[in-house]
């Protein structure tokens, strides 16, 4: 994975170089520049519309009561795109174009969710799948250690020292 990071870093950057010579080639420098600085402006409107939208729905879904895991992802993914927006060039404003359609950011949050190794689960919570391991529900749990005192009496709270109630 450090080094599929490594390659899109070193790249890009020239994979942008050589989209600007060809669009600078063909409409000018000028118009080139002004594209520039109208996709970056676009990109923060798109960031404040979306974003707030964002906000509004997440916040009724935490009213009702249930994880926005969905919601919080399409937030990372619009932040995302408003980054590829704001960096200067063409290949990334085009990334950033994409992630702002819904269609297109839901494909992309399955794909990392498949490959982050993590389980949607009913209410939208999500959590860490690993190999031996099993998920336990709130409650179902116990503790692995004596859950005796120092002294040999039974502790009354397994989080505090207390041997006996009221001390």
């Amino acid at each position: 994975m450090a080094l599929y990071i490594l390659a899109f870093i070193i790249l890009l950057p020239l994979i942008e170089i050589a989209v600007f010579i060809q669009v600078g080639s063909a409409i000018g420098v000028l118009p080139t520049v002004i594209l520039t600085v109208l996709t970056a402006v676009a990109g923060t409107i798109m960031l404040r519309q979306q974003g707030l939208s964002l906000i509004m729905r997440m916040q009724s879904e935490m009213d009702a009561g249930r994880v926005p895991g969905r919601d919080m992802m399409h937030g990372a993914l619009i932040v995302l795109a408003s980054l590829f927006l704001l960096i200067p060039g063409f290949v990334t404003d085009a990334i950033g174009l994409l992630l702002f359609v819904p269609p297109v950011r839901d494909a992309v949050a399955r794909f990392i969710i498949a490959r982050a190794n993590v389980t949607i689960v009913e209410g939208g919570s999500m959590h860490r799948r690993e190999e031996g391991v099993v998920d336990l529900d709130e409650g179902d749990w116990s503790r692995a250690e004596d859950e005796t005192s120092p002294t040999g009496t039974p502790r009354i709270s397994p989080w505090s020292g207390d041997d006996k109630p009221g001390s």
